[in-house]
């Protein structure tokens, strides 16, 4: 069973910066899309990037574009969501999720990560 891996939240004061790691365990594993993901207490998951397997093509959400970056390191299989001038929004445990299945134009996401928190103080 494929597995997500993610790390790299913490705790940062508001202006920095964290990048999240997320890496596939099975590195024969393929699919159409890695995304990035949050969900804030007593908040609906969010729909943050996402950018295609072969690392060439990204879409972001209104909310983070600008601040947000999503990139793939092919050589050692791990996915990055770099995450800039962060504010007290943006505290949400964070997830990575892979798509390989795609109807009606959405991708549906069926490989999760365990999620890694982020909590952003003023």
């Amino acid at each position: 069973q494929v597995q997500l891996m993610e790390s790299g939240g913490g705790l940062v004061q508001a202006g920095g910066s964290l990048r999240l790691s997320c890496v596939v365990s099975e590195r024969t594993f393929s699919a159409y899309v890695m995304g990035w993901f949050r969900q804030a207490p007593g908040k609906e998951r969010e729909f943050l990037a996402r950018i295609t397997w072969n690392g060439e093509n990204t879409v972001y959400a209104d909310s983070v574009k600008g601040r947000f970056t999503v990139a793939k390191d092919t050589p050692i299989n791990t996915w990055y969501l770099q995450m800039n001038n962060l504010n007290a929004e943006d505290t949400a445990v964070y997830y990575c999720a892979a798509s390989n299945r795609r109807r009606l134009g959405k991708f549906h996401y069926d490989y999760w990560g365990q999620g890694t928190q982020v909590t952003v103080s003023e």
